[in-house]
């Protein structure tokens, strides 16, 4: 029971739920598309199933449902294997491979008897709704909340770097202005645009001094394997936000709000010169003069050999800088999802095409299966948070449908277009061959992202 209590005080539980419920959404909402098409064009739906209810791609294998229910001519259900679901129209090569029914004469209700332009559609009705899903949610969050960022020249104190960015030639305190010569105006933009763009230089204001440093070799490398915005952040000041218990800050009685103004008596200001200090007095005695409701006090320590004290410092970044706010009015607001829409999937896309083309994207460090998934939502429940990560995962959903593999959307849209531009019909049995090709690469995929995940977490 103890173990228990401590897995749902962690933060985990809340990241499963969030990752369930919006995959969850996210795969109903796909299949729909498909539904919705089918029936439009007046085609047979035998299944619509959330998971699926056989071993994928295996469609004779450990076949049953959690839940089922025949409505009309279709069988709606949820399946046990929990990694996507599917909707099976009748007169169709898909995943569920049912040679028997493709072997009949065809029927004025099914798939392969409708005209090209409505089997695309149908093909397609998937990524289109997850494309309009994101898209409005993202009016909803940007028409609701708005947006805030912190514009490059508000961020004052310069910027904090982390190893890799000191072998690029920055340092702490440097004004990082743009890439490449084209101005950044949000700080937040920096990073993805030197790893999206490929940087090769980086503009800096140091000393009151223009400079441009050049990006060296290992660099991108370093920022996707390094901790999420680790190579440049703003500079803040040293203040304690949380204190873990049983640690050195504990046991020194440090408090939320403290400000550490001096390490054994040499005066400091910001969190990088702090942590400089402390990782070179391991084993040694430090003395910290902090500042606690206007007054100064001394508070001493072993610092351990992990360099670790247990506490966090305060990144808040509204404390200490100006935010830009910015809201939208209902127009505004469509205007702006649709536009952020498109513009994050074109960072997907250009990242993915990074991990074929960059020397410095290895496949191997950037895919991920269901965990990396889970990762990516915050360990406390945010609306806000929740709506911009459920529209960029359906974002994702639907490039990585658009592939031109066979078992994926993609695949079937590709011979679609050969039918339409050559107005030859892609014969039943290459369908077949192709699409249990597909269906093994898909496997091979979806097994080597998620061993991926597991051996990151060994490792670790």
């Amino acid at each position: 029971m103890h173990l228990l209590t401590i897995f749902l005080m962690s933060g985990t539980v809340v990241k499963v739920l969030q990752l369930f419920v919006a995959l969850s959404l996210l795969i109903v909402l796909h299949e729909g598309g498909h539904f919705f098409f089918a029936k439009l064009f007046k085609t047979r739906v035998e299944k619509f199933y959330l998971f699926f209810d056989f071993l994928f791609p295996f469609s004779g294998l450990l076949n049953f449902a959690l839940f089922k229910k025949t409505k009309g001519e279709t069988e709606y259900g949820i399946g046990w294997f929990p990694l996507g679901g599917y909707v099976k129209i009748a007169g169709m090569v898909d995943e569920s491979m049912d040679k028997e029914q493709m072997a009949l004469p065809p029927q004025p209700w099914e798939y392969r008897s409708k005209k090209p332009y409505q089997r695309l559609f149908i093909m397609l009705g998937g990524i289109i709704v997850n494309t309009l899903l994101a898209i409005v949610l993202y009016i909803i969050v940007f028409g609701v909340y708005g947006e805030e960022y912190l514009p490059v020249q508000n961020a004052k104190y310069g910027i904090m770097v982390d190893s890799a960015a000191r072998l690029t030639g920055l340092r702490n305190g440097d004004f990082i202005t743009g890439i490449d010569g084209k101005p950044v105006e949000r700080f937040e933009k920096i990073i993805p645009t030197l790893v999206l763009q490929q940087g090769k230089t980086i503009d800096i204001v140091r000393d009151g001094q223009n400079q441009s440093i050049p990006v060296v070799a290992g660099t991108i490398h370093a920022i996707n394997t390094g901790a999420k915005n680790s190579f440049v952040y703003p500079r803040i000041p040293i203040v304690v936000d949380d204190v873990e218990k049983g640690t050195s800050a504990s046991r020194m009685d440090l408090k939320h709000g403290d400000s550490i103004v001096a390490v054994n008596g040499v005066p400091i200001r910001f969190y990088d010169e702090f942590d400089s200090i402390k990782k070179s007095l391991v084993g040694r005695m430090m003395t910290l003069s902090i500042v606690r409701d206007g007054k100064v006090e001394q508070k001493t320590t072993i610092v351990p050999a992990d360099k670790t004290l247990g506490f966090h410092p305060n990144s808040d970044l509204g404390k200490y800088f100006e935010l830009k706010p910015i809201k939208y009015n209902p127009l505004q607001a469509i205007v702006r999802g649709f536009t952020f829409t498109f513009e994050k999937f074109g960072d997907y896309m250009s990242s993915f095409r990074l991990m074929f083309t960059s020397k410095e994207v290895k496949l191997n460090e950037s895919m991920g299966g269901i965990i990396s998934f889970g990762k990516i939502f915050p360990a406390e429940f945010d609306m806000q948070k929740f709506l911009m990560l459920t529209a960029f995962v359906s974002i994702i959903l639907a490039f990585m449908n658009l592939l031109p593999i066979p078992g994926l959307d993609g695949g079937y849209v590709l011979f679609l277009l050969f039918e339409m531009i050559t107005g030859r019909q892609v014969s039943e049995k290459v369908m077949e061959r192709a699409t249990t090709v597909g269906l093994v690469l898909l496997l091979t995929l979806m097994v080597y992202a998620n061993g991926l995940d597991v051996f990151r977490l060994f490792k670790h």
